[in-house]
């Protein structure tokens, strides 16, 4: 039996206003596109820079809403609900991991981690996340701060976060565009592995076609329209 869908997108299009002076009439980013993804699957987006694929992946996680068409995420139609209640399907099924890593620097490795975990009140926090942090290979770092991090080690803390609530989909922005070509793939190479051990369903956004060849399928964009 093959595994449910758990992300869906219905003919989506986003549409936006020109610039304020500008006499081109509304703007196209997204035009009727459409995708479903299964649980445990890694999808790449890629295209060149302005085809919409960061503007899809907003979508497709709920931080936008699609002019046209309709997303569903674990069973939930993100187009039906206002922000508080895309917000509260983004806490209990995704993870998120972006280019610029988004820690806080106030907290340390282990208080990053926790931050997910504490937001849908378990009391466990602190176990699960020296746990997650051992797995990433980071369980001599747990009191350091950001700035006492590499940036290897600060995208592999981002991951752990990303990871610790076993998110139904993991949506992973250039995830490797401020590391060395090395780093990076020590931090793609971890995103695989937890990708295939917790089962979590991988959106990756990237402009590395190396990168993309890693994932199960691949969605490309041109200005706003998937390639087939």
């Amino acid at each position: 039996m093959s595994d449910p869908i758990v992300l869906e997108a219905q003919h989506i299009s986003k549409i936006v206003a020109s610039p304020k002076g500008s006499s081109e009439g509304p703007l196209t980013i997204l035009a009727d596109v459409s995708l479903a993804v299964r649980a445990g699957e890694s999808l790449a987006i890629v295209g060149a820079s302005g085809a919409g694929k960061s503007t899809l992946l907003a979508l497709l996680a709920g931080l936008d809403t699609p002019s046209t068409g309709k997303v569903l995420l674990a069973g939930n139609d993100l187009t039906a609900l206002d922000e508080d209640g895309r917000a509260a399907v983004r806490g209990r099924h995704v993870g998120f991991v972006f280019q610029s890593f988004h820690l806080v620097p106030a907290l340390t490795a282990i208080e990053n981690v926790m931050l997910p975990l504490e937001l849908l009140g378990r009391a466990d926090a602190r176990a699960v996340a020296a746990q997650v942090l051992e797995q990433v290979g980071l369980g001599a770092r747990t009191a350091h701060y950001p700035k006492q991090l590499s940036g290897g080690e600060q995208q592999r803390v981002a991951i752990a976060r990303a990871f610790v609530t076993r998110p139904a989909v993991l949506f992973a922005d250039e995830p490797t565009g401020n590391l060395d070509t090395a780093t990076g793939l020590k931090v793609t190479d971890l995103l695989f592995d937890l990708n295939r051990s917790t089962g979590s369903t991988l959106i990756l956004v990237t402009h590395d076609r190396t990168l993309a060849l890693r994932c199960n399928r691949i969605l490309e964009l041109d200005a706003g329209h998937t390639v087939s």
